[in-house]
């Protein structure tokens, strides 16, 4: 555990505030579920709650079914993290924070789906060798939860018809999933 040297009081309601540049940091917005765990030493840790990260292996089996129905690499995300991707990638993207222009296109809640002549979408900021070719936020009882993608290496590969239905329909899948 790393100190940060900020220290804070709980008000008469029980609450503490974090500091902006720690919600900032952690990329903990107004709304966040947060975890709360204890240990024998007294210790409190508050760790971001991913409710897809929940779905974690169900959500690696999805997108390895949707590798081998298209041969493209597919990822899950939540709105921070890839928490599932198939092929190659998985190395190299998997667990690591997802790129501002993803973050900023799931809170647009709009699917995406790369044509020619299109921007280019780092699937992660700490890798810009993948780029997003279908991007479908998972929304589960109006609220964001992440995203299914298909991904393309190094140059662009646009989004076929086909990797945008399947990632429509285990968008929607995973949502259904999250509100039993």
């Amino acid at each position: 555990m790393k100190a940060t040297g900020i220290v804070r009081r709980i008000d008469d309601l029980g609450r503490v505030v974090i500091p902006k540049e720690i919600r900032r940091t952690m990329r903990i917005r107004e709304g966040d579920p947060l975890e709360i765990f204890t240990d024998k030493d007294g210790e409190l840790i508050f760790k971001k709650y991913s409710p897809i990260g929940e779905l974690g292996d169900f959500a690696a089996q999805i997108c390895d079914s949707l590798r081998k129905t298209t041969d493209a690499q597919a990822a899950v995300c939540d709105r921070d993290s890839l928490i599932a991707v198939s092929g190659s990638a998985r190395r190299e993207l998997l667990e690591k924070p997802v790129s501002q222009q993803l973050s900023e296109l799931m809170e647009a809640r709009s699917p995406y789906r790369l044509n020619s002549g299109g921007n280019l979408l780092p699937v992660s900021q700490l890798n810009d060798k993948y780029h997003v070719s279908v991007a479908v936020p998972v929304i589960s009882e109006g609220d964001l939860m992440g995203c299914v993608l298909f991904i393309s290496e190094g140059k662009s590969s646009d989004g076929s018809e086909l990797e945008y239905k399947l990632a429509q329909m285990a968008a929607c899948f995973l949502g259904k999933q999250m509100e039993c």
